[in-house]
Order: structure tokens, then C-alpha cells, then sequence
């Protein structure tokens, strides 16, 4: 079975790191018990810190990288274990923490029998060189310090969604995505079959326009047409969004853009011909400018059997008529 952590590289870098350390970390506590030192893998950088001398809890965590609370529980383990043991500083709100005779004992028999060879085991995995790998995990480790995984996704994350120009690649997408919600709903009249079987000669040569939306790790999602119907007018149709896209608000996404390649093309006016069952496109239609018409209805609302609502779009610096 493919192994999904590594196959997916720096995207699980934290859930490898974790991995790796789990492994390493099970032979150097055999190690450690073979040697007979009474401590465990994870305990024995605070006793290496404190073999340089005694230390407050808040120095012990800043010289390990971990928290105060994490370090304390660990420190209480080992005054249990008899390895430290902890003595009231001359400011009464710290204490400091020194290794027992034992724990000095568990360091020199460390230094002498762990250390070396763990040394060498590491330098032969790494290849003979063992200064490169810790280089770059300094690397990461300051560029960490310097801004977090977290503010560096959101300063570098790709857009989930994009917009797609029309080309004769994409036009099976523009037929699917479209049939399937006016097949789902209503019934494919002449009209829809013409456009949609022939989308760059009705629409896109005589000076229309097709958009697609893309949405990262679904591919095309969503589409609408910008038909013209006269010398100025345009009528916004053909807009539909795979159920696969649902909650990613493809649907404004999309028709945002639309409206405005359609006052970069001077549409004027531009609306649109749709049916009141489609309540849900009808508020998006609304929360983007478009207004219920009853002009438009009259002049193109006979296009098709099932429109009984027609919009217009007004600009949104324009205020509604009363």
C-alpha cells in the first residue's frame, strides 16, 4: 500500500516529523534501559540541561523549547524517579531545579554509553552527514520562530477558485453542468439543446462570452453565458454550479465575474430569463444587483416556456427605482 504521509511530501511534513521521532525515539529507550539509565527519551534533555548546573523551571523551558506546564510535569517524574531534586531560590516565588547524586550518575553513564553510539547510528542513517539534516531543521525551526505555519498559509495559499475562459476543451462541461440542473428541474427545450450543443456559434462568435469557475481539487465546477441578443443587450443564461461545489460559493463567485466582463463589454442592459422555482440563483441574482423587470419580461420573456421571471441588472451605485 502507498505510503500517503511520504507520497504527499511537505503537506504532512509535521505528521512524518512525528512519525520519525516515534521511531527514534522507541530504540533510543532501549538504549537508554540497556544502558541502565532509569529515565526515559523525552526526559533526558531536561536532565542534559540541567547537567550543566541547577535552573529555574523557566530557564529548563526556554532551553528545551517546551512550556512551562509540560516542563514542570516532566520535572516532577523525575524528582519522583530520584533523579532531581528542586531547592527554594533566593526569590521566593522560583525554585531551581539540580540533578540528585543519582541523576548525576544516569548523565556520566549517558555521556559514556548512549551518546557515542547514538552519534554514529545517526551519522550512518544520515549518510555521513548528519550536519546537513540538522541544518535544515534549524532552518525551519527559525523560520517558525520568525512567522507561523499558520499566518504563512494564509499570506501563500492558492485560490480556491478561479475563473476559466472559454475554449472548445471545456465545452462538453459547459453542456453537462447546465443540462443536468435545467434536466433536473424543468426539461430541455429547443432553445437550451441549440445553445448548448453549439456553445462558440451561438454564443461566444456572434460576441458573447462563456466563463467557467475552478474550483482547487475539483476541476470545472460552474459556468454561465453572456448571449447577445442586440446591438448593446446581453442576456446573462446558462449559469449552473455542480452539486460537488456546494458551500464553496462558487455560484457568486461566478456570476461576479460575469457581470462584470459584462460592463467591460458595455452591456446595456443586461438581464436575465428565469423561472420562480429557482429560488436559491434568484437571491444571488438579487444580492448582485439584478432586479425583478417587468420590460425585460415583456420584450424577452416569451424566449422560454418556463420563464416567468426577468431581471435586470442595475449598477450598484445606481439606486433602485421605486
Amino acid at each position: 500500500m502507498t505510503d500517503v504521509i511520504a507520497r504527499l511530501g511537505g503537506v504532512y511534513l509535521g505528521s512524518r516529523l512525528k512519525r520519525l521521532a516515534e521511531r527514534l525515539q522507541g530504540d533510543a529507550a532501549q538504549i537508554i534501559q540497556a544502558a541502565g539509565i532509569p529515565a526515559q527519551p523525552g526526559q533526558m534533555p531536561l536532565l542534559t540541561a540541567l547537567d550543566d548546573g541547577a535552573r529555574t523551571i523557566g530557564q529548563l523551558a526556554e532551553a528545551v523549547g517546551s512550556s512551562q506546564p509540560g516542563v514542570t510535569r516532566a520535572i516532577g517524574q523525575l524528582a519522583a524517579q530520584g533523579l532531581v531534586q528542586t531547592a527554594q531560590g533566593s526569590d521566593l516565588r522560583q525554585r531551581h531545579v539540580s540533578l540528585t547524586p543519582a541523576g548525576e550518575t544516569a548523565m556520566a553513564r549517558t555521556r559514556m554509553h548512549v551518546w557515542p553510539g547514538i552519534g554514529l547510528a545517526v551519522d550512518e542513517m544520515c549518510g555521513g552527514d548528519t550536519a546537513a539534516l540538522l541544518a535544515l531543521l534549524e532552518r525551519v525551526e527559525n523560520a517558525l520562530d520568525e512567522s507561523s505555519m499558520v499566518a504563512r498559509y494564509d499570506r501563500l495559499k492558492p485560490p480556491v477558485l478561479r475563473i476559466r475562459e472559454f475554449e472548445d476543451g471545456l465545452a462538453q462541461d459547459f453542456h453537462d453542468i447546465n443540462a443536468e440542473w435545467i434536466a433536473a428541474m424543468f426539461r430541455l427545450e429547443p432553445t437550451d439543446r441549440e445553445v448548448l450543443e453549439n456553445p462558440r456559434q451561438r454564443i461566444v462568435d456572434p460576441g458573447g462570452a462563456i466563463l467557467f469557475v475552478e474550483a482547487e481539487g475539483l476541476g470545472i465546477v460552474g459556468t454561465c453565458a453572456l448571449q447577445k441578443t442586440g446591438e448593446r443587450s446581453f442576456e446573462l443564461t446558462k449559469m449552473g454550479v455542480r452539486a460537488s461545489a456546494r458551500g464553496l460559493k462558487a455560484g457568486e463567485f461566478l456570476l461576479d465575474a460575469m457581470i462584470a466582463r459584462a460592463g467591460e463589454m458595455g452591456a446595456d442592459p443586461l438581464y436575465l430569463l428565469t423561472n420562480r422555482h429557482c429560488e436559491a440563483a434568484i437571491h444571488l441574482y438579487e444580492k448582485l444587483g439584478f432586479r425583478h423587470d417587468a420590460g425585460i419580461m415583456a420584450q424577452y420573456g416569451a424566449r422560454y416556456e418556463r420563464c416567468d421571471v426577468a431581471m435586470l441588472h442595475r449598477r450598484r451605485a445606481e439606486p433602485a427605482r421605486a
